[in-house]
């Protein structure tokens, strides 16, 4: 298969499009985000999702509904209207308000931890859960806690808590998710975070209400009592945006960091247009595509690119066996390894080649052997090992500054440790 027809090979693991929402006002406001549901879907898909939800159904394998009812039953405050009506008629208010017609039982936990969880129903017509630990009710204002549940009740209505159902039923917590899934997870949990955002800013009206919110559970502080203003925070965090919209911040975790979440939810209260929206979402969103956070990560990405690019047509046939091998590799560095390997095969890919090798050992010349096994291992993905191959590993081993001597000893390394002689060569 000749290069040009590289981006036929690569499927789903490409970046979905940008997001789209019209803006009329504040009661028509859309709070999906097109990324997270395309992701989601693709995540799903990739975990047979259909087929193993059905499985679970009728093998009642997972218990987790049970063991987190038992919980919630046994050691925490189920709100109810006899008990609790100021609070039951707070979660009814933003039930109502965000049309979201299923069944919800509430809890209260004894928990100093600033936080609150939800869980969706594992059967169909049963109650889902929504738990907000007591240290809530220390800090927060009857609206800010109507943003909290509606931000709660956002990730039911969104189902990304039915997804992240499955997601650890496939992957316990003592497996490994493969590298190519992990980072799209870990992206879809935190635009899921960005829609849940959306749906207590519906729930509670009020942007600063939210932004009290954030900073309240981030810092644990009643802000009011330390007389810190709505304009000192707003600034605040413009400051701290700055700094990864500058390229020195990368958000790791499951939940975007507050920056991000706050101007997220500022651009989905006061965008005048759909553009204004898409535009302010995509410079945000760029920040969480970030996986490295210096400069010789993208010089070893597009490396690896080019590189498994000129390996695989050296025998003028790129195979499947080659382009998983590069992907597998970039999956380590790019959130949408196959756009990035069509991007690169699309350019000029010996130029790309060139340049980065020149910027990775401008940067750290000791990679010289790991280039070269890197290229050694695409000779050896699709059992093949061809004279031309050979003579390319040898020839990049002399730019370099590598004997053949070095060159030969790795190849003879990787082929006693890796190579297996394909089926077809000996039936």
């Amino acid at each position: 298969m000749a290069m040009k027809e590289v981006s036929s090979l690569l499927s789903w693991l490409k970046k979905p499009a940008s997001e789209s929402k019209t803006v009329t006002g504040p009661n028509d406001l859309i709070p999906s985000i097109d990324l997270e549901k395309q992701i989601g879907e693709q995540i799903y898909n990739a975990l047979q999702g259909s087929v193993v939800e059905e499985v679970l159904r009728k093998t009642k394998i997972s218990s987790q509904d049970a063991y987190w009812r038992s919980t919630m039953e046994g050691h925490s405050l189920k709100v109810q209207e006899e008990l609790l009506p100021e609070f039951y008629a707070l979660c009814q208010e933003v039930k109502q308000k965000l049309k979201f017609d299923e069944k919800v039982d509430f809890y209260i936990t004894g928990d100093s931890t600033v936080n609150a969880f939800s869980l969706a129903a594992e059967d169909e017509g049963a109650p889902h859960i929504v738990n907000v630990n007591s240290a809530l009710f220390d800090l927060m204002s009857q609206d800010e806690l109507r943003f909290v549940i509606g931000h709660e009740l956002g990730h039911l209505i969104n189902k990304d808590s039915a997804l992240s159902r499955l997601i650890h039923f496939v992957f316990p917590p003592e497996t490994r998710v493969p590298v190519s899934l992990q980072y799209k997870i870990r992206l879809h949990e935190q635009l899921a975070e960005l829609v849940a955002d959306r749906y207590g800013y519906i729930a509670a009206e009020d942007l600063g209400v939210c932004v009290t919110a954030f900073f309240k559970m981030a810092s644990g502080l009643d802000l009011a009592k330390i007389n810190v203003s709505i304009d000192a925070l707003i600034a605040d965090n413009s400051r701290r945006l700055e700094y990864f919209l500058n390229d020195k911040g990368v958000s790791r975790a499951s939940h975007p960091v507050n920056p991000i979440r706050v101007q997220a939810l500022n651009l989905f209260a006061n965008a005048k247009t759909q553009q204004e929206l898409h535009d302010g979402m995509d410079q945000l969103i760029s920040i969480l595509l970030k996986v490295g956070d210096n400069e010789l990560d993208e010089h070893v990405a597009r490396f690896a690119a080019a590189a498994g690019l000129l390996v695989a047509n050296t025998d003028s046939a790129i195979n499947q066996d080659e382009i998983d091998r590069i992907i597998e590799t970039l999956a380590s560095m790019k959130i949408f390894p196959g756009e990035f390997l069509d991007e690169i095969a699309k350019g000029d890919v010996i130029k790309t080649f060139n340049e980065s090798v020149e910027s990775i050992l401008s940067i750290n010349p000791g990679m010289r052997e790991e280039l070269l096994n890197y290229m050694i291992n695409i000779v050896l993905s699709d059992k093949i090992i061809s004279k031309a191959e050979i003579d390319m590993l040898y020839q990049f081993g002399s730019s370099v500054g590598l004997s053949d001597m070095e060159v030969a000893t790795a190849i003879a390394v990787a082929i006693q440790s890796n190579y297996i002689p394909s089926l077809e060569s000996i039936c």
